[in-house]
Formats: structure tokens, C-alpha cells, sequence
């Protein structure tokens, strides 16, 4: 069963709510300065260097879709692409291929099984979703209680419980190895997990601008926040 997006509302490989996915997510942390990371533990220091000078980011990763009894509802692997301030391209592949792309004014999610393409505006992303976590952690501790966990198979987690009652993630978890981030896992107000695992990371990379536009393919249809002056394929 695949799980559904937290944009729209359908069948979707990723979180996400970063992919979402994401995204689905959420690494990337292009705008954190070190006056947001007062009190730094293990676990923020190591967020701190990471994010430090970090312009481009390009990564391999593993997600998985756990349930409230602990099964594995989905299990995905794709490719990962951001640059600052706000430029980000998630690929899903396996059976259900999907690519999410951020162009700094919207997010366009495709959805290759069902040739259908769903749009969001970029500035209504709420800022304590995931995606906006990806890119942007200025506000960390305004967003969040922030809290050291310890160590855990060689990571230090660093736990994050939403201020907002109507955040999309109750509780994000972020562990980092070598002053790296490793890990995101997103928990929802119903329980359900996802857990994103990093891999291949390179840092700074010069990025073809091409990643981060998107252009519908033919036959597609279009659906939500279409761009002023759109036409349809």
C-alpha cells in the first residue's frame, strides 16, 4: 500500500510531508547560524559544522515507511539535490517512480505512474514542514523544542517536537556521524514513520541549474498552484 502525500493528498512514494520528500523529508541546512544553536550538545555542534559554508548538497538515500505496529509500509531509494537558498530535486525510482522539484517559487511533485503533476507555491510551504527543514533552520529553536538524545549505533541524535499543534511532524529525529547528517526519521500526529538514511554525500558541488526546473511532460495533467501564464502540455 502506498503511502499518500502530504501536498496532495494521493499515492506518493515519499513523505516528504520531504520527500515530503521529503520530503521528505527535510539536510540542507543552507541558513542556520551559529546564534540559533545556543547551548549546542554533542548533536548540535555536529549540525552546526555541517551546515557551515554549506552552499550545494548532492546524496544518495534509503527511506522507509513504518507503521504504528512497526511494519515496513513502503521502502523507497532515489537521489538528492539542493542548492541555497531554497533549490531542491528529489528522484524517487523503484516501482513507483516520482520526482519532487523546488524552483524557489514552486514545488513541482510528478507522479510518473498516474502522469499527473501537482504544483504548490513555494511560499506556502508551512515553515516547520520538512521541506522547509531541507533548506532553511535559521528559526530552529522557534520552531521547535530541541533536544540531545545521546548516542546511538554511532550517531548523536538530536530530537525536534513541533511547537505548533498543527505541524505536519509531531517529532523529527536527526542523527549525525563526523559532522555529518546521516539520518532524518518523521513521525506524524497518527504515528506513522519515516526514516530517511544518507548516503554518498558531497558537499559544494558546482550544480547544472537544469536540476532545479521542471517542465511537465506531454499527456500530464496539471493540478494546484499553476504559475501565472501556464500552459498545459
Amino acid at each position: 500500500m502506498r503511502p499518500t502525500h502530504s501536498i496532495t493528498g494521493k499515492p506518493l512514494n515519499f513523505m516528504p510531508k520531504q520527500a515530503q520528500c521529503l520530503i521528505l523529508a527535510a539536510l540542507a541546512l543552507f541558513s542556520m547560524q551559529s546564534s540559533a544553536l545556543a547551548q549546542s550538545g554533542p548533536a548540535r555542534t555536529q549540525l552546526e559544522q555541517f551546515s557551515l559554508e554549506l552552499q550545494t548538497l548532492q546524496a544518495s538515500f534509503d527511506q522507509l515507511v513504518i507503521g504504528v505496529d512497526g511494519a515496513i509500509e513502503d521502502e523507497s531509494a532515489g537521489r538528492l539535490w539542493l542548492s541555497r537558498p531554497q533549490l531542491f530535486r528529489w528522484e524517487y525510482g523503484g516501482d513507483f517512480p516520482e520526482l519532487l522539484v523546488a524552483d524557489g517559487k514552486n514545488v513541482w511533485i510528478y507522479d510518473e505512474m498516474l502522469e499527473q503533476v501537482t504544483v504548490k507555491d513555494q511560499s506556502r510551504l508551512s515553515s516547520d514542514s520538512p521541506l522547509t527543514l531541507l533548506t532553511d533552520l535559521s528559526h530552529l529553536d522557534e520552531q521547535f523544542e530541541v533536544r540531545e538524545l545521546g548516542d546511538d549505533n554511532g550517531m548523536q541524535l538530536l530530537e525536534l517536537k513541533a511547537r505548533r499543534q498543527e505541524a505536519e511532524f509531531e517529532r523529527v529525529l536527526l542523527g549525525l556521524r563526523d559532522d555529518t547528517l546521516l539520518l532524518m526519521a518523521m513521525e506524524d500526529a497518527f504515528g506513522l514513520r519515516t526514516e530517511i538514511r544518507f548516503r554518498d554525500i558531497e558537499r559544494n558541488l558546482a550544480l547544472d541549474a537544469s536540476l532545479f526546473r521542471f517542465e511537465p511532460p506531454p499527456d500530464t495533467d496539471v493540478l494546484g498552484d499553476l504559475p501565472e501564464g501556464f500552459d498545459e502540455p
